[in-house]
């Protein structure tokens, strides 16, 4: 079996079975096989004869994803059944680029990851209001939900645009089925919705992708759940944090505090010294994902961060990094 499959059938079928040796295995196996990180580690003096632990390890800058093709080939993985996925972007700015070699595996693995906060997706009706995001034909947040509506195999589960009306209706109908109602929507697009009614969705599960796409003027993610759930009558508001370069995501189920799954490890770096790691408090996201096998597992992200309890927060953008619509809240 080639070492890029042996890697997702751990994450598939054998949660918490690689330790730091095999994080630093994954290392060496993509400083060899991917050109890009390799010129990235040499140019910084990380290379293995000089990573010897899992702190050691090189994060590659996202930005990377706008102007090189990030890809791990061994010569073993098939790239004739690959994917392109492009950031949705705010500005005229490169949208970043991430060919996924295997995306029957990114669906999988996703489902998987989906799966162990929700149970299984037959017991839940998805009801998508992704409106910017399903004017991005490559948008991989598009491609998964696509995958997760049919596993629903559900006849309301669905993508409903901006159609409020619609959507209120639907949830009328549906409000006696013996399954989980998740609305997962853009930020602005639940705001918009919350803010003009005051109805009770209790037994609605309201989960936000961010995004205000310059729509409507930046809060914290605190004060927008606290609106949403005034508008809602709902206790918490869940969230997905994700992002175009990464093939794993992580959920909160409330209080905008994440429980990362398997496979995918932060790392917290100091802000102006991107080569020292912060062991409590905030800094600046890098993010081990196990799942990127054929592009980067090592990847350092414009976001901020806080480890608090074993538990993270997403605290917001760097300062001067690009605003991309996948997450513009701030705290």
């Amino acid at each position: 079996m080639s070492f890029d499959k042996e890697i997702k059938q751990i994450l598939l079928e054998s949660p918490s079975t690689i330790n730091d040796d095999g994080i630093l295995e994954v290392y060496r196996y993509q400083y060899s096989y991917n050109a890009i990180y390799r010129e990235f580690a040499q140019a910084i003096k990380k290379t293995p004869a000089q990573v010897h632990s899992v702190a050691d390890i090189p994060f590659l800058p996202i930005s990377f994803y706008k102007n090189h093709s990030v890809i791990t080939q061994d010569g073993s993985i098939d790239f004739t059944k690959s994917v392109d996925f492009y950031s949705s972007g705010t500005t005229s700015a490169n949208r970043s680029t991430h060919t996924v070699a295997d995306p029957a595996f990114y669906q999988m693995r996703s489902q998987h990851i989906f799966e162990s906060y929700y149970g299984s997706l037959k017991d839940v009706i998805i009801i998508a209001v992704l409106p910017s995001y399903e004017e991005n034909s490559s948008s991989s947040l598009i491609f998964m939900m696509q995958h997760f509506i049919r596993e629903t195999n559900h006849d309301a589960s669905g993508f409903y645009s901006f159609d409020i009306p619609r959507i209120k209706l639907l949830l009328k109908s549906i409000a006696t089925e013996n399954k989980k109602i998740l609305v997962w929507g853009v930020s602005y697009a639940l705001l918009d919705w919350a803010e003009s009614e005051e109805a009770d969705y209790s037994n609605i599960l309201f989960l936000e992708t961010g995004g205000m796409k310059g729509r409507r003027s930046e809060l914290t993610r605190s004060e927008l759940h606290n609106q949403l759930c005034k508008g809602f009558k709902v206790t918490n508001i869940h969230s997905e944090y994700g992002m175009t370069e990464l093939l794993s995501q992580s959920y909160s189920l409330g209080e905008g505090m994440y429980q990362f799954p398997f496979g995918l490890i932060p790392i917290l770096r100091q802000i102006n010294d991107p080569f020292c790691n912060v062991l409590q408090g905030s800094g600046g996201i890098n993010i081990i994902d196990l799942a990127n096998i054929n592009g980067c597992c090592f990847i350092e992200t414009q976001d901020v961060g806080r480890i608090t309890n074993h538990q993270f927060e997403i605290l917001g953008r760097l300062d001067a990094s690009d605003l991309r619509g996948c997450n513009l809240l701030y705290m």
